[in-house]
């Protein structure tokens, strides 16, 4: 049996577990309800601005996602192995022809595709409205394109620290207050305290020339200003072009990239020093 036999395995074992307790079902009516209402609701100012409905929906639903997709991956993936263990399958897992590394690749194969269906179908319901009520052009379909693949990737990597916290937790309970506070400090404190050092800086070295890459170190913030800069018009409607224009354009892909490896790297060795 072959590493990719059993990592495929494991992910779908776990699929089966997702389809079962019915949370691929949840997320999708979550995502697609939410895209649909924040969308709609964000479609106001595409008179003003001059740009399709759909362009101004992608930045709606950009925020929407930075927001809920780190919060769903976190709660896909907190008790993967605190919950195992609490339950008293963990042994049972270890004990499979399969490394602690091919067991956290399977079920972080299920997750993320878990994540990714809800995504897709989220965004493109939503983004169908849209366009079929305001028009569409081929830079909003782009736009829309990439906003679903990012969100792919933005929501690996909260898996993967998922996974750490699951693996660092004593418990299931442990594990879901280490994930709300992670979640906590990555999508609200984090932005909240670059936001004061600005105000405390004013237009100063930390505003001019830190601040941009500060906030690219942020996954959440990274995959927010990757959106905007690839497209002219969403830069306009989210009102973020200056801090996307002040970076490379290599900043943001490079930052989303990297906190999946780096997290399931972080993962892996706490995963590790586990016990059953």
């Amino acid at each position: 049996m072959t590493a990719l036999t059993r990592i495929l395995a494991v992910a779908r074992t776990e699929m089966l577990v997702l389809r079962r307790n019915r949370w691929l079902l949840v997320a999708t009516l979550m995502m697609v309800v939410f895209a649909v209402a924040l969308s709609l609701a964000g479609s106001a100012p595409t008179g003003t601005l001059g740009v399709d409905m759909l362009t101004v929906s992608v930045a709606s639903m950009t925020t929407l996602a930075v927001y809920l997709i780190p919060l769903l991956a976190l709660l896909i993936s907190f008790d993967a192995i605190a919950g195992e263990r609490d339950r008293g399958t963990l042994g049972l897992v270890l004990s499979y022809p399969a490394s602690r590394a091919e067991i956290l690749l399977g079920k972080a194969a299920a997750h993320v595709a878990a994540l990714a269906i809800a995504s897709v179908i989220g965004f493109g319901v939503a983004g169908a409205i849209a366009a079929g009520l305001g028009g569409v052009g081929p830079e909003s379909l782009v736009a829309l394109a990439r906003l679903m693949a990012t969100s792919v990737l933005l929501g690996a990597g909260f898996v993967a620290l998922g996974y750490l916290v699951s693996a660092l937790a004593g418990s299931s309970a442990a594990a879901a207050g280490l994930s709300a506070a992670l979640w906590l400090v990555f999508v609200v404190l984090y932005d909240l305290a670059l936001l004061a050092a600005v105000v405390m800086d004013g237009d100063g070295a930390f505003t001019r020339s830190v601040f941009p890459w500060v906030m690219t170190a942020n996954p959440a913030d990274a995959f927010r200003l990757w959106n905007i800069a690839g497209t002219e018009t969403v830069a306009i409607a989210a009102g973020m072009g200056g801090v996307a224009d002040s970076l490379p354009r290599w900043a943001a892909p490079l930052s989303l990239a990297v906190w999946p490896a780096l997290g399931f790297l972080l993962a892996r060795a706490a995963f590790r020093r586990v016990e059953p």
